[in-house]
């Protein structure tokens, strides 16, 4: 069987609508050989999706997606492969939801001042997790205050909108370490989305290099071929490993498939070729 990779996935344990094991479900019914459950600064779904996955033969990789503060830019860090169990990583990880349950709750706030009063609708989407911009963006939907989540991000949760909250996170040499304690490998997430000109980017490559970074993902579910060429010439440059992941939140992103990926580009070692035993 050909093996397929999708490293990048969330579950309702951060802000995706699927639980851990309706998602390794819904990726083994897709053909997916390898999975990533990497929700945002959070490990409590990895053991039940690990279950999952072992009752249905895929290979579970426990990861997480953690939120990182660069020269004043949020950024996104996945780590691969770690011990769910490790204090250092848990102890990190309890400080970033703490940051977003407060984060929530000063959202919902700012909301409720325009009149739109969605913060319980929200925690209640969230389901006992911290209540995301995801989550205050279907709430919004609900409630009649948006079409759909992208309209709710564009009017009212991007940055300088009225629901937008400033929030320093991990600092990124900080969130590294976190990940290389717990034995996993540092990813940045979907390069292509953050606001960084191509100078900006080198910067990101060299810093995240010098704290232990490995790797960066070149493939992602909205990728287009000329940012897949464009990360991947400059991961080829940085020496960086290449990931691919959909960034799966739920079947109701319609736009998203799990595992339907483009292929690493040629000229690059793929972040699973330094996984022993792991086929290519």
């Amino acid at each position: 069987m050909q093996p397929l990779y999708d490293l990048h996935s969330h579950s309702t344990c951060s802000d995706g609508t699927l639980a851990p094991a309706e998602l390794v479900n819904h990726a083994a019914d897709a053909g997916v050989t390898h999975l990533a459950l990497t929700d945002h600064d959070c490990i409590d779904g990895v053991a039940e999706a690990a279950a999952a996955a072992r009752g249905c033969g895929l290979h579970l990789v426990p990861g997480v997606e953690i939120s990182v503060t660069w020269q004043g830019q949020t950024l996104h860090v996945v780590g691969l492969g770690i011990d769910p169990a490790n204090a250092i990583l848990r102890e990190g990880l309890a400080g970033l939801q703490q940051q977003r349950h407060e984060r929530a709750e000063r959202m919902a706030d700012r909301l409720a001042l325009k009149g739109m009063d969605v913060g319980a609708l929200a925690t209640g989407l969230a389901g006992g997790a911290a209540p995301a911009r995801t989550h205050f963006a279907r709430a919004l939907c609900q409630a009649g205050f948006a079409r759909d989540p992208q309209h709710a991000f564009r009017k009212l949760l991007r940055r300088g909108k009225p629901g937008y909250l400033e929030t320093r996170w991990a600092a990124l040499d900080v969130a590294v370490s976190w990940i290389i304690r717990a034995g996993g490998q540092a990813i940045i997430a979907h390069p292509h989305r953050y606001p960084l000109s191509a100078s900006g980017r080198h910067r990101l490559w060299r810093g995240f290099k010098d704290v232990g970074g490995v790797g960066t993902e070149v493939v992602c579910a909205n990728s287009t071929p000329m940012h897949i060429r464009v990360i991947a010439r400059e991961a080829a440059l940085f020496e960086l490993l290449a990931s691919v992941g959909s960034d799966y939140h739920g079947p109701e992103q319609r736009w998203v498939r799990l595992g339907q990926l483009a292929p690493v580009p040629a000229g690059l070692t793929p972040v699973w070729g330094h996984w022993p035993g792991t086929p290519s």
